[in-house]
């Protein structure tokens, strides 16, 4: 379950009163994060050095920020400038007890989301032609990348904690939807890591932007040195859970449309579906990452005419467990503004990451 205050910016007094029992948690919580980062910077832990270029696209707040398309984008737009790129997963949620798992291998899929997780094969349908592996230790996925794949740039997805593996460029995004909320770690608040970390990010893609003026302000004291891009979820088309033609997502407007959702924040599936002109009539939602089940969809009202789901979700779905209602897939990609210009930072700082390493 989603817990309400987390994506909330601005509270009142009686809110910030009922929750300070938690303050205390969060105190120790953001004490063990800087202990963390700071064990794997100052050496007291190992941090693993890969002979490739480690690109991670990571963020600062619990939940759904646009980190993984936004992963499969970079992946893609590396391996269109001629690298040979391998992303690399955690795999929230996966079964399987091998180190590694190959759930892509840039041609077919090799894996399922039972083993895998769900992330991963988002991964895989949004950069087909891009090798997918899973790992608790990415760098031992990387390993694995260079190995098997012949890696020359491992992207990671969720890397801003990870500092067992060492990086070469760090992305963080934002959603602008919440930004970095009311600035406070878990339990309190979104953040995985207080809200100064930022200083070590190369990049900041704020996506479906902008900010609000205050937090952009907050951006840049925090992170000065940080490059700035912008990023936007687009609806590209819709399709069948069962399979089917696609159908292009502007087809929606003007439907009434039932909302299935196991996502961190299922509002962003509602905003999706509205701007394209859809009218939600219903909404059945979940917390990040859930698995589903024949009875969490069984008993979907037949007076909605269309359930709609996100791509994260559907490869945990089975169509036969609806019973014959009408449940589409709204596929959606993103669009980072300015991709050339990414394209050439990023390969900007890969070459001068691979010079310091050679001296």
């Amino acid at each position: 379950m989603r817990l309400p205050w987390l994506d909330r910016r601005d509270e009142s007094l009686a809110q910030r009163l009922a929750l300070l029992p938690l303050v205390p948690a969060a105190w120790g919580w953001a004490a063990a994060a800087r202990l963390h980062r700071e064990a794997h910077r100052r050496g007291w832990l190992h941090t693993r050095r890969l002979s490739c270029a480690v690109v991670s696209v990571g963020g600062l707040t619990a939940g759904g920020s646009g980190k993984t398309p936004l992963a499969a984008l970079v992946a893609r737009v590396l391996r269109a400038r001629g690298h040979r790129v391998v992303l690399a997963s955690r795999g929230y949620g996966r079964r399987a007890s091998e180190p590694v798992v190959v759930v892509s291998d840039g041609r077919q899929i090799r894996s399922t989301p039972e083993l895998a997780g769900d992330e991963p094969f988002l991964l895989a349908a949004h950069a087909p032609d891009v090798p997918v592996l899973v790992a608790r230790d990415r760098g031992v996925a990387g390993l694995r990348a260079i190995a098997a794949f012949g890696a020359d740039v491992l992207v990671l997805d969720d890397g801003f904690q990870h500092h067992r593996l060492e990086r070469d460029v760090d992305v963080v995004a934002i959603d602008a939807g919440i930004g970095l909320g009311n600035g406070r770690v878990l339990p309190r608040g979104p953040l995985r890591e207080p809200r100064a970390t930022l200083r070590f990010a190369d990049a900041i893609t704020v996506i479906d932007g902008p900010l609000p003026q205050a937090e952009e302000a907050l951006l840049r004291r925090l992170a000065p040195h940080a490059v700035r891009f912008a990023a936007r979820r687009r609806a590209v088309g819709w399709r069948p859970l069962a399979g089917g033609p696609v159908a292009a997502a502007e087809t929606l407007a003007g439907m009434g449309v039932g909302l299935l959702a196991g996502i961190a924040r299922p509002a962003s599936l509602r905003r999706s579906v509205e701007a394209l002109g859809a009218k939600v009539i219903a909404e059945r939602s979940f917390g990040d990452h859930h698995t589903w089940r024949p009875r969490d969809v069984a008993d979907l009202d037949p007076a909605v005419p269309v359930w709609v789901t996100t791509e994260k979700d559907a490869v945990k779905l089975v169509a036969g467990w609806t019973r014959g209602a009408d449940v589409r897939v709204l596929a959606s990609e993103v669009d980072l503004e300015g991709r050339d210009a990414f394209a050439s930072w990023i390969e900007q700082r890969l070459r001068a990451t691979r010079r310091t390493r050679h001296r």
